[in-house]
């Protein structure tokens, strides 16, 4: 069948002051807040994007894991992608036990994305851009170095993850019939293939979205 929308649910995590909410809305809403409240549970953002000629709403997590650590493994176990974010020798040295309990907890097909965030600051840089690599490598997670603050990257971290999933879609990995991977599909147009749009959960005259 046609899809003309869809779900992908992505996390975005990791450890406090790592500029994942800063990357959350410049995503969403193409702007930088140079200070930004602790998050403190969950924060939540949305946006249509287009791959492959169909309109896609990412719903976006940003979320401190260790707050909700005691409903870590449902919460964890029905996305379908995760961004993990690090920005400090602290953080990424972090990683390592993270990624195990994401692993143990979570869908074993997750597309997990690993962001080196606040590239800008290249004077307090305390992780090479090598080191993240290397990583990502030994553990078969995608990397990419952002900056919050000059959008480097942060379009493509997000649109890459999504690409990910949607690959792992198409070659039957996901099951879009199972709302438990976090994938729902949006209703098709009745007289076109063309792609649904519309805003965070809103709907258009000829069909809702999403």
């Amino acid at each position: 069948p046609r899809i003309n929308c869809m779900y992908k649910e992505i996390i975005i995590n990791v450890l406090q002051s790592v500029g994942k909410s800063c990357l959350l809305l410049q995503f969403t809403d193409k702007r930088f807040q140079p200070v930004h409240d602790l998050t403190i549970g969950v924060e939540f953002g949305a946006r249509m994007i287009t791959i492959d000629g169909k309109q896609i709403k990412l719903q976006i997590w940003d979320t401190v894991i260790y707050i909700i650590y005691t409903s870590f493994s449902h919460f964890i176990r029905v996305k379908p992608g995760i961004c993990a974010c690090f920005n400090r020798r602290d953080t990424f040295n972090h990683l390592t036990t993270w990624l195990e309990d994401a692993r143990q907890h979570s869908n074993s097909n997750m597309v997990i994305m690993l962001i080196g965030n606040k590239s800008d600051l290249e004077s307090r840089r305390e992780v090479k851009k090598e080191e993240g690599e290397a990583f990502a490598r030994e553990h078969g997670l995608i990397f990419m170095e952002t900056s919050a603050k000059t959008a480097s990257n942060v379009e493509e971290a997000f649109i890459n993850t999504a690409k990910e999933i949607y690959e792992k879609i198409q070659e039957g990995v996901f099951d879009i019939n199972n709302e438990a991977n976090g994938i729902k599909i949006g209703p098709q147009h009745p007289t076109t293939n063309s792609t649904l749009s519309g805003s965070q959960g809103g709907q258009q005259a000829g069909g809702g979205c999403c």
